[in-house]
């Protein structure tokens, strides 16, 4: 195993920083690593929005609800699904934007966002920063737009706070491969025996450093997917373009 993949392995969600900076060299070599990532048909279909406002980082702060890190994280990036200079292109020749509101391109711009974002975690990482994504500026996923002054064909699917840690949470249990990984076909039975995985994750949740707590991965789901989460987000979608079709 080499020192990256060590370092992947080690990787937990850091909530708790220090007060010192990330350096404008760092943020660079994270901003190459976000654009060095691959892409659907070279179509780099992202944008990264820096909140350096204070008042604005507040704001955006409040709709994560659950998110103080956000305020205290030296740096905060907004990831965009974007294909507005798509749109731009299209309309400059006088082509209809079709091709660009339908599923498929919106797939590509979410899978685009997210690989960048990736890059990002593990260069971090790899010089000893912490990261927190956060999906709750989805809270209210309309007044982040309007914060951001987002165009049409765009959203913003995520942010990540990045800065040195203070303190870091014990590393949470990964599904066993047998969970995850199967040959050929999928492999219905070995796929969703979680009897182990659940006994694993609820010894990691009773006994960790903080917050500990009696459950395990099952019933952790059961609390997520009980109900539709933002169901709003899909007309957001629309009022932004998308057909869903």
């Amino acid at each position: 195993m080499n020192s990256t993949i060590k370092k992947m392995t080690q990787h937990v969600s850091v909530r708790d920083f220090k007060d010192e900076p990330v350096t404008d060299e760092q943020k660079d070599a994270l901003l190459t690593a976000a654009q060095s990532g691959s892409t659907s048909e070279f179509v780099q279909a992202f944008s990264i929005i820096e909140i350096t406002d204070s008042k604005l980082r507040e704001q955006l702060a409040d709709i994560t609800i659950s998110s103080p890190h956000v305020k205290k994280a030296d740096t905060f990036y907004i990831f965009v699904a974007d294909l507005n200079r798509q749109a731009s292109i299209l309309k400059s020749h006088n082509q209809d934007l079709d091709g660009l509101k339908n599923m498929e391109s919106l797939i590509v711009s979410i899978v685009d966002t997210t690989i960048a974002a990736q890059n990002v975690a593990v260069a971090a990482e790899s010089m000893d920063l912490g990261i927190c994504y956060i999906g709750s500026i989805r809270n209210n996923i309309q007044k982040v737009a309007e914060l951001l002054n987002l165009p049409k064909l765009t959203i913003p699917l995520f942010g990540m706070a990045i800065g040195v840690p203070k303190t870091k949470n014990q590393h949470k249990p990964r599904l066993p491969r047998k969970n995850q990984v199967s040959t050929n076909t999928y492999n219905n039975e070995n796929l969703s025996d979680l009897k182990d995985y659940d006994a694993s994750v609820r010894k990691y949740y009773a006994n960790r450093n903080s917050n500990a707590s009696d459950t395990n991965w099952s019933e952790k789901n059961l609390a997520i997917f009980k109900e539709i989460r933002r169901p709003e987000v899909a007309q957001f979608l629309k009022q932004q373009g998308f057909t869903l079709k």
